[in-house]
C-alpha cells in the first residue's frame, strides 16, 4: 500500500513540475515589451484606429496572438475619433486610440482625454516622435504627396504635380480632391505643411483661397482621394504618399505619385491611451505591444509602406524615407496646438458656403 501511495505521489509531483514547464513557455509573448514569466493577461480592449482599416484588422489579430487579449476595432478618421472621445470623455468607450497623425493627439491632450503612459519600449523611439511625457508615442512617420492619374495628365496635356503652385494649374480645376482638415489628420497636416511651405500663416492662406476653387469634393477620409483618383473621378489628389503606393500595389496602375519639392510634411502616426477608460492595464499592455517590431512589422504584409519608428523593426522597402526628400519643418506640437484654431479659420476664410 505504501508503496502504490509513493508512486501516485511521484505521479502528481511530476505532473505538477511539468505544468508548471508548459505555462512558462507559453505566457510570454513575441512582441518585444512581451510579458516574460507572466501569466498571460486577459480580457478586451476596443481600440479606435485612425489608419486603413485591413491594416487594423491585422493589427489586432496579430496582438492577440503575441498577448492572449481580446481586442476589437472602430475605424475612423483621425477627426472623428478626437470628436468621438471628446463626447464619451464621462463614458469613455474605448481604451486606446492607435493610429494617425499625431497632431490631433496633441490637441487631445490639452483638452484632458489622453492618460500618460511611459511604456519601457519608447526608451528606443526618437523623441521627436514621441510626447516627452508619455501621452502618445509615434509608431509610424508618413509624409504626404500627390496622386495623379495618368489618363487625366495624357488628356489634359499636363504633367503631374511636383510643386504645391502646380495645383493651381488651370487644367486642374475642378479636379483636385483633398479631405476635410476637421475630419481627417491628414488634410489637416497638409493645411499646416502649406503654411510653413509658404513662409507663414498669412502667405499660406492666400494660396488656400486660390487652392479652393480647384477642389472638386473635400473628402471624410484623409485616404479616399487615392482611390478617387485612381478610378478616374478626378485628377489629381493630396494624401499621404503610403496610401497612394498602396493603391498602386492594389493595382490602380493608373496612378503618379509625386512628392512636393518645394517642402512637404510628414505624419507621425500615433497611439495614445483613453483617459479614464474601463482597462488601463490592458491598455498599457497594447502600447507596449504597438512599439515592439511585432506590431509595427504588420503592416507590410498587408500592403501599408510608412517607415518604422522602432528602430529595431524592419520596415517596407517601398516606404520612401524622409531622408530622400524635401520636407519641411514639422513641428508637432505647434501643429497640434494650433489645430483647432487653424481649422475654424480655414472654415471661415476657405471654404466658404
Amino acid at each position: 500500500m505504501r508503496k502504490w501511495t509513493s508512486m501516485l505521489t511521484s505521479l502528481v509531483l511530476m505532473a505538477a513540475l511539468f505544468a508548471g514547464c508548459g505555462t512558462s513557455g507559453s505566457s510570454g509573448t513575441a512582441a518585444d515589451g512581451a510579458q516574460g514569466d507572466k501569466p498571460a493577461a486577459s480580457g478586451k480592449l476596443t481600440v479606435y484606429v485612425g489608419f486603413q482599416e485591413d491594416h487594423a484588422v491585422e493589427a489586432m489579430k496579430q496582438f492577440t496572438a503575441d498577448t492572449g487579449i481580446e481586442a476589437e476595432m472602430i475605424r475612423m478618421s483621425g477627426g472623428e475619433i478626437l470628436a468621438k472621445i471628446r463626447a464619451e470623455k464621462d463614458n469613455p468607450q474605448a481604451d486606446i486610440w492607435y493610429g494617425g497623425p499625431a497632431d490631433t493627439f496633441v490637441q487631445a491632450v490639452s483638452e484632458d482625454l489622453l492618460q500618460p503612459y511611459q511604456s519601457p519600449i519608447a526608451e528606443k523611439i526618437d523623441p521627436k516622435y514621441k510626447d516627452p511625457e508619455g501621452y502618445w508615442t509615434g509608431i509610424y512617420v508618413a509624409p504626404l504627396g500627390f496622386a495623379a492619374n495618368k489618363e487625366f495628365l495624357e488628356k489634359k496635356g499636363v504633367e503631374a504635380p511636383k510643386k504645391w503652385e502646380d495645383l493651381l494649374n488651370p487644367a486642374f480645376k475642378g479636379e483636385l480632391v483633398m479631405a476635410n482638415p476637421a475630419s481627417s489628420g491628414t488634410a489637416y497636416s497638409a493645411v499646416y505643411t502649406i503654411l510653413k511651405a509658404f513662409g507663414g500663416e498669412e502667405q499660406g492662406f492666400e494660396y488656400l483661397e486660390k487652392l479652393h476653387p480647384q477642389v472638386q469634393q473635400y473628402t471624410t477620409s484623409g485616404s479616399a482621394p487615392g482611390r478617387m483618383v485612381g478610378m478616374g473621378e478626378a485628377g489629381v489628389g493630396v494624401l499621404f504618399a503610403h496610401d497612394i503606393i498602396k493603391y498602386q500595389e492594389e493595382g490602380f496602375d493608373s496612378l503618379v505619385l509625386t512628392i512636393p519639392e518645394d517642402g512637404t510634411g510628414y505624419e507621425t502616426g500615433a497611439v495614445a491611451i483613453i483617459k479614464n477608460s474601463k482597462n488601463q492595464e490592458l491598455a498599457q499592455k497594447f502600447i507596449d505591444w504597438s512599439l515592439s517590431p511585432s506590431a509595427q512589422e504588420v503592416g507590410k504584409r498587408v500592403g501599408s509602406f510608412q517607415n518604422l519608428t522602432n528602430p529595431e523593426a524592419v520596415g517596407p522597402d517601398k516606404a520612401i524615407k524622409l531622408s530622400d526628400i524635401h520636407t519641411i519643418d514639422y513641428d508637432v506640437m505647434e501643429a497640434g496646438k494650433e489645430r483647432q484654431r487653424l481649422i475654424d479659420k480655414w472654415n471661415k476664410e476657405v471654404n466658404k458656403k
